[in-house]
């Protein structure tokens, strides 16, 4: 008897130590099992009821007010909250992203101001100016000037188109000088010849004329291809900044949507245009747009002609007619603009000079420049038939047009 109530208390007290040790290791009493958690649910494990309720206390009080900041420390081992959108942005910058967004800010202003500068004909006369380096550095490298002085400088102006009779008149006269100043180094000599060259440059009249008081007509001249109507469109840009309201006239009627490009350029720069049927006269569409920019009051007509080859007599008269009807009241020509390409070189000269005697070119536009190594044309045109290089084309942006300058022009050549 006494070994069966021994045996039955060692029982009860072994079950007593077996729960004891379920429940250290299983405090919460154990729960019906639930469905899987939806994609994006909640999967923390369920906290003890009195827990639970809390935290649903506390999550309808979020709903209703707006949040402190402040939220419940995590359970233990699981990972702290996801920062709210709001206080990312208030966070501060990293000091290395602050640096990198400032300078590329200030490349940014630099590029823009780079942009808006005029091009320097020192920057774009690349080309003509490593076809004299070679012959500078040559004279430069002598010790005298001797007759081998004189023929290298005769090559290299003939050779940058130049052309024979300038360059020979231009060495006449520095033969001259040097004899007269006694010049005896090279470095002196090409000093006096860039001085020469910018003083027989620096007599012409380079400004573009224009008077108040009727709508004055400037005509643009040259054969295709030359770049008048880009030439029209750039100009009446910067006529605009000046101040100036323009009227675009579309008078090359022959080319295949030649009105359509100046359409364009009209559009770009906010001017009239005013233009006729395909293979129409051109001499009524200059009239029409003259006779409109009178009833605008505007101040300048810039009129298209059609390209024509040098070479056609019957052309060169359909331009005498054009010019002839820009004349009548109300219009005033106080521009014929001829448009030479400085790439055809001694070309350009013998056009110059037909263009001249139909219709009484007044200045030259010298495009294409930056991609010539002729440009000693400026020189043969204006000491040969007397007409100033007025403005030149040294790029392809609307930017890239600007007035002609000699010394510039010259130390860019020579430097």
């Amino acid at each position: 008897m006494d070994v069966v109530i021994l045996i039955v208390a060692l029982l009860i007290l072994t079950a007593s130590v077996v729960g004891i040790v379920d429940a250290r290791r299983n405090p919460w009493p154990e729960e019906e099992p639930v469905a899987a958690p939806r994609a994006g649910a909640d999967r923390r494990p369920p906290a003890p009821p009195d827990q639970a309720d809390h935290e649903l206390d506390v999550d309808q009080a979020e709903l209703n007010e707006p949040s402190s900041g402040v939220g419940l420390a995590p359970r233990p081992g699981e990972p702290p909250p996801a920062e709210k959108a709001g206080d990312a942005l208030e966070a501060e910058p990293d000091p290395a992203t602050v640096a990198e967004i400032e300078e590329a800010l200030a490349n940014a202003v630099e590029v823009e101001q780079a942009e808006a500068v005029k091009p320097r004909f020192r920057d774009r006369l690349a080309k003509a100016r490593s076809l004299l380096a070679g012959y500078v550095s040559s004279v430069l490298s002598r010790s005298e000037i001797d007759e081998e002085t004189w023929e290298e400088l005769e090559e290299a102006l003939i050779r940058a188109d130049v052309g024979v009779k300038t360059t020979t008149t231009l060495l006449e006269e520095l033969r001259a000088e040097v004899a007269e100043k006694h010049i005896t180094e090279p470095e002196a000599l090409l000093a006096q010849l860039k001085g020469d060259l910018k003083a027989r440059l620096a007599v012409a009249d380079r400004s573009l004329h224009y008077e108040p008081g009727a709508p004055n007509v400037w005509l643009f001249v040259g054969v295709n291809g030359v770049g008048k109507t880009t030439t029209i469109g750039k100009l009446a840009k910067i006529q605009q900044a000046d101040g100036r309201s323009v009227v675009m006239a579309a008078g090359d009627t022959f080319r295949a949507a030649a009105a359509e490009q100046l359409g364009v350029w009209a559009q770009r720069v906010d001017a009239e245009l005013v233009q006729g049927a395909e293979g129409g006269d051109p001499s009524s569409v200059i009239f029409d747009a003259v006779q409109q920019a009178a009833a605008r009051q505007a101040d300048l007509v810039l009129a298209d002609t059609a390209g024509r080859l040098h070479t056609k007599v019957n052309l060169m008269e359909q331009l005498r007619k054009v010019r002839r009807v820009a004349e009548k009241p109300p219009g005033r020509v106080t521009e014929v603009l001829l448009v030479l390409d400085a790439t055809t070189g001694q070309n350009g000269l013998n056009q110059a000079q037909v263009f001249t005697e139909a219709v009484e070119v007044t200045g030259v536009v010298l495009t294409k420049l930056d991609g010539s190594a002729r440009g000693g044309i400026v020189l043969a045109i204006q000491g040969e038939l007397g007409i100033p290089v007025k403005l030149v084309g040294l790029g392809e942006t609307v930017d890239d047009l600007i007035p002609f300058d000699p010394d510039e022009f010259v130390e860019a050549l020579f430097s």
